[in-house]
């Protein structure tokens, strides 16, 4: 991960230096990541690759001023974020929200096929699937984005835009739940978050 960082970050002082193969490379990097918490937050996959694209025709358009120093990764799925937090203000215009804590955050793991190709972790894996929806929107979309997307507390802390101790305690809880309703290996309950 720290060679993608690295490489994210060369990437991105060259994309503000006008290099197109710069910004291809980032659009080929994160496009299925950015769909995928796209269609967590948005349940009209047309809309959210609409978002998506949107999010990276701005940066493009703005490049000359964007900030030199940011964690890629982190500053495309907040922009996005907040992209569909407009656009779910727009079509709700009476709600008058900003914020996404009224949506209902929808993630469903989803483990490649040939690792559930017995019964026993197929059960396992929707037993997970069943224990996340019954979180908090908040607690599943912190678990996504720390055991999906990989981010560290504080990238998580930016894109939901709270602070560090706010994403440890809804990790913590989540965790928690989960630990407490999981019938099994706990060591298989982490394993399965960290594979989904």
């Amino acid at each position: 991960m720290a060679t993608t960082a690295l490489n994210d970050e060369r990437l991105w002082q060259n994309l503000r230096l006008n290099e197109e193969r710069a910004f291809s490379t980032l659009f080929e990097r994160y496009y299925p990541q950015l769909l995928g918490y796209g269609n967590s937050l948005l349940s009209d996959p047309e809309k959210v690759k609409d978002c998506v694209q949107n999010v990276f025709m701005d940066v493009w358009r703005y490049r000359h001023a964007l900030t030199d120093k940011v964690v890629v990764k982190t500053y495309l799925l907040s922009s996005l974020r907040k992209r569909i937090a407009r656009l779910n203000e727009r079509e709700h215009i009476f709600q008058k929200t900003t914020n996404l804590d009224a949506v209902e955050f929808s993630l469903n793991f989803s483990i490649e096929d040939q690792l559930i190709a017995d019964e026993e972790t197929a059960a396992k894996v929707q037993q997970l699937n069943r224990l996340i929806n019954a979180l908090p929107t908040r607690q599943k979309e912190a678990l996504y984005l720390r055991y999906h997307q990989g981010l560290a507390v504080d990238q998580i802390a930016e894109i939901l835009n709270i602070n560090h101790q706010s994403v440890s305690n809804l990790l913590h809880r989540a965790i928690l739940c989960l630990r407490k309703d999981w019938v099994g290996d706990l060591a298989l309950l982490f394993l399965l978050l960290q594979i989904s």
